[in-house]
């Protein structure tokens, strides 16, 4: 929602100033502006982050050097123990390489993440990288921008009231003034009205004036009309005693309320706010279901910001936080040993992206938060969000289970190719056997529901 200013006020860069003329003095230019804090907060997390080294290959750096000392060993003890031929003691030492291949030890991680991947992908769900396909399910908490993720990003007319005199003149009396205005509530009121039949059915006003910060007034049948917040009303003189309560219940609701006023009489309110998304609710449900902690991060006001949460079911909030400041809420989580997850669609949301382990961004976001995260969930769906941390545990489980498989052959094969009782014929069949079964199981990962 636009923030009033006054003389002496800051304007951030690339603010919209939305009615009248004023002059500015740039008190920033350059590095020392909000938008380049904003990028620095992200190179500086962008270099922070370490890769994660791949489980196979922390195992092969320790099991290739013990097997091909295990070969050689099979080898000496055939040859100078056991005191058979050197083709004997040759044979069985290939035997105990050729079975202890890791080809399914290095095939275990690739295939299970190309699968997950692609899976991710069918979904909605665009991965940048392996290692944001592990971490997404070993999520403590998930921080969770208000406008735009958890809501729509779209003001609606919530509820309307009339007090006084006729509603269709009312409503017209509203539609002549909101359009003459670019202002979003005013926009929010003008689609209210046309979806009610009001559209093209605006009275003609005698005149029209737009007061900044406080609303709109006008003339008509020689009668003045003022439509506004409550506050202008009362400014003006005007007896708020029998719409009071009405006005109080809609802003703890986060509303934004316009009052009309004709002929000072209070006449009509609307209520216009940022309703949560159609899935919030049962998506932050299913997070916690799931033993993640889901927080809400907002600039925006601490009244309007827990009734949002209340609403979502969410009980972490972290209101009134400036644009470079949400990065540090983040760091803040990790600092007391959380992996945390966050959930943005805005400039803004940026720098916290990518400070977090695992930045999502919603596909309709700006490019800027796209770039950002690890994760795009590219259907606008928060659905996806769930089903990105079901498809990481899945997959992990999945890696897991070819790294047992790949191993539990070798368990069992190099002590039998050591004593003789595999040739390397056999012991080849065995190690592409092993290989089919990791591929296999990472192909079953295809049909896994997320």
């Amino acid at each position: 929602l636009p923030v009033e200013k006054q003389v002496g006020s800051e304007v951030i860069g690339a603010t919209i100033n939305l009615s009248g003329a004023f002059t500015m003095e740039a008190k920033h230019i350059g590095s020392d502006t909000m938008l380049s804090q904003i990028i620095k907060v992200v190179e500086e997390a962008q270099t922070s982050k370490a890769s994660i080294q791949r489980i196979a290959d922390i195992v092969a750096q320790y099991f290739v050097p013990i097997v091909i000392g295990l070969a050689v060993l099979t080898g000496l003890v055939w040859y100078f123990i056991v005191g058979d031929s050197v083709n004997v003691a040759l044979i069985n030492a290939t035997a105990v390489l050729v079975i202890a291949c890791p080809c399914a030890l290095g095939l275990a991680t690739p295939t299970s993440i190309m699968v997950g991947s692609g899976l991710g992908a069918e979904h909605g769900v665009l991965i940048k990288s392996a290692e944001y396909l592990e971490k997404a399910g070993k999520l403590d908490a998930i921080v969770m921008d208000k406008t735009g993720t958890l809501t729509q990003g779209v003001l609606d007319v919530t509820a309307f009231k009339n007090y006084n005199g006729d509603e269709s003149i009312n409503m017209s009396l509203m539609m002549a003034l909101e359009s003459g205005t670019s202002h979003p509530i005013a926009k929010a009121m003008v689609y209210y009205g046309e979806d009610h039949g009001y559209k093209g059915k605006a009275v003609e006003l005698e005149s029209f004036g737009d007061v900044p910060g406080k609303g709109l007034q006008g003339a008509y049948q020689g009668v003045s009309v003022q439509l506004g917040h409550s506050r202008w009303m009362s400014e003006l003189g005007y007896d708020l005693s029998a719409v009071q309560d009405d006005i109080l219940h809609y802003e703890e609701q986060g509303a934004s309320v316009s009052v009309l006023a004709v002929d000072g009489v209070i006449s009509a309110l609307w209520a216009v706010e940022d309703e949560l998304r159609p899935e919030t609710i049962e998506v932050v449900k299913e997070l916690q279901s799931q033993g993640i902690d889901v927080w809400m991060l907002t600039g925006d006001n601490r009244r309007t910001a827990q009734y949002i949460a209340k609403q979502a079911g969410i009980t972490h909030v972290i209101a009134e936080v400036l644009p470079q400041d949400k990065a540090s809420k983040v760091k803040e989580l990790q600092d007391k040993g959380l992996v945390v997850g966050m959930v943005g669609d805005g400039i803004n949301d940026a720098p916290a992206l990518v400070t977090a382990d695992i930045g999502f961004a919603i596909g309709s976001g700006t490019d800027i938060a796209v770039e950002a995260a690890d994760i795009v969930l590219v259907r606008n769906d928060l659905h996806t969000l769930v089903q990105a941390v079901r498809l990481s545990r899945k997959t992990m489980t999945n890696i897991k289970q070819n790294l047992f498989w790949a191993l539990i052959f070798n368990c069992i094969g190099i002590p039998l190719a050591a004593v003789g009782a595999l040739n390397p014929m056999i012991a080849g069949t065995a190690m592409a056997f092993s290989s089919v079964t990791v591929v296999s199981n990472s192909l079953r990962l295809k049909r896994a529901k997320i």
